[in-house]
C-alpha cells in the first residue's frame, strides 16, 4: 500500500483530505442547531464522520484495483442502477416532494448519485474497448443507456442530477477521438430525439416542471419573492453572506443556521461558511476547487490510454458541474436544483460516490506513473 500511495497525486490527495475534514467541521457547525431540536446536536456530525471513515476504507480498496478489471463488472453495475431507478417509482421514499431514495433501513440509498460515477466508468471502459470501431450502433449504445437513465431521473423529478449526467455524457462524447462525420451524425440524431421528446410532452399537455420547480426559473431578485418557497432560501443565503463580511462572525456563531436556512448543512452550507469564517475563506475554498479540477484534468491529459483519460476527464467535469450549479443556485444566478457542494455538503450517497470517483482518479495516476517508469527502464 505504501508503494501505491507513493505513486498517487499527493497534492490532490492532501487538498481533498483537508477539504473533507473542513467539511466535517462545518457540517457540525451548520447542523447543530437543527439536530438539537431532535435531541442530539451531534447526530448529523456523527453520521457524516462514520460515512467519511467508510469512504476512507473504500478508497484504500479502490486504488488497489487495476482499471483494466472494470469491464468485468461495470455492465452489471449499470444494469443494477437502472433497475434501482425503476424500483424507486414503486417503492421509493418521498422527501421534499421527490422520490430519489430507497430506504434500506440503516441508510437511504440514492441510485441517481451512483449513476453518475457508474456511467463515467462505463463510458470510459466501453469507448476504450471499441475505440477503433466506427459503427453507428456501437457508438450509440452507451448514449442510449445514458438517455434512459436521464429520463428515469427526470421523472423522479430531479432536474439537477439529470442535467449533470447529460452534461457529463455530452462532454465525454464530444471529446472522443472518432470520425467527425460519424460524430456529427450522432449529434444530429441525439438533437432530433430531444426535439421529438419535447414536442411529445407539449402535444400531450405534459409539464416539464412541477409548479415549485418552475418557480425557481423566475430570475427576479429572490428577496422580492421572500414569502415564496423559491425565494426564501436564496434570500436567507444572501443575508448569511452579508453578515459574514470579509472576516466572518466566528466559527459556530452563524444566525442563519438557526432554522432560517432549511438546508444549512446540505445545499446551503456555503453561505453558512462565509457567515462564520468570512468571504476570504469562501474565496479560498473556490481557489482550492480550481486546484482540484486542474490536478484531475492534468491526470487525464497525462493518461497513457483512452480509458483513463475519459474517466479522469469525466470525474473532473462531474465535480466542476456540482461546484458551479450549487454556487450559482446559492447566489441566485440559476435555479436551485438540490445539488450538493463537493466535500462540504452533508449527504451519504454523494460523499461516497465523490470519494469513489477521486480514488479511481488516483488509481489512474498510479497506473500512469507505473507505465512511465517501465518505459524509462526500457
Amino acid at each position: 500500500m505504501k508503494k501505491l500511495l507513493a505513486k498517487t497525486d499527493k497534492k490532490l490527495l492532501i487538498i481533498t483530505i483537508i477539504l473533507a475534514l473542513f467539511g466535517l467541521l462545518m457540517i457540525f457547525s451548520a447542523s447543530s442547531a437543527k439536530a438539537a431540536v431532535y435531541g442530539n446536536p451531534y447526530s448529523v456530525f456523527i453520521k457524516h464522520a462514520i460515512t467519511l471513515a467508510i469512504c476512507m476504507l473504500g478508497s484504500v480498496i479502490i486504488i488497489s484495483i487495476p482499471t483494466n478489471t472494470y469491464q468485468k463488472f461495470i455492465n452489471l453495475a449499470l444494469y443494477i442502477i437502472i433497475l434501482a431507478l425503476i424500483f424507486i417509482f414503486t417503492y421509493g421514499v418521498v422527501i421534499n416532494s421527490t422520490k430519489r431514495w430507497i430506504d434500506l433501513g440503516f441508510y437511504n440509498f440514492q441510485p441517481s448519485e451512483f449513476a453518475k460515477v457508474i456511467l463515467i466508468v462505463y463510458l470510459g471502459t466501453y469507448y476504450a474497448k471499441y475505440q477503433k470501431d466506427n459503427s453507428y450502433l456501437v457508438l450509440l449504445k452507451p448514449l442510449l443507456y445514458g438517455a434512459l437513465i436521464c429520463f428515469l431521473i427526470f421523472m423522479q423529478p430531479d432536474f439537477g442530477t439529470m442535467f449533470i449526467i447529460f452534461s457529463m455524457m455530452s462532454f465525454i462524447f464530444l471529446s472522443l477521438p472518432i470520425n467527425k462525420k460519424i460524430k456529427n451524425k450522432i449529434i444530429q440524431i441525439a438533437f432530433g430525439a430531444l426535439l421529438i421528446s419535447f414536442l411529445f410532452f407539449l402535444l400531450n399537455g405534459q409539464q416539464f416542471f412541477k409548479t415549485g420547480q418552475a418557480d425557481r426559473f423566475k430570475f427576479l431578485n429572490p428577496c422580492q419573492r421572500y414569502k415564496e418557497k423559491s425565494g426564501y432560501q436564496v434570500c436567507n443565503g444572501f443575508i448569511a453572506i452579508n453578515n459574514g463580511g470579509l472576516w466572518g462572525v466566528g466559527l459556530g456563531n452563524s444566525t442563519q443556521k438557526f432554522l432560517y436556512l432549511p438546508a444549512a448543512y446540505t445545499d446551503f452550507i456555503f453561505p453558512v461558511i462565509v457567515e462564520e469564517l468570512g468571504l476570504l475563506v469562501g474565496l479560498l475554498i473556490i481557489l482550492l476547487y480550481i486546484f482540484i479540477i486542474y490536478r484531475i484534468f492534468r491526470i487525464a491529459k497525462r493518461s497513457y490510454n483512452l480509458r483513463g483519460a475519459i474517466i479522469a476527464y469525466g470525474v473532473g467535469v462531474y465535480i466542476l458541474l456540482h461546484i458551479v450549479i450549487n454556487l450559482a443556485g446559492v447566489l441566485g444566478i440559476m435555479p436551485l436544483t438540490g445539488v450538493p457542494l463537493p466535500f462540504l455538503s452533508y449527504g451519504g450517497s454523494y460523499i461516497f460516490n465523490l470519494t469513489i470517483a477521486l480514488a479511481i482518479v488516483q488509481r489512474i495516476e498510479i497506473e500512469n506513473n507505473t507505465y512511465r517508469r517501465r518505459n524509462l527502464l526500457k
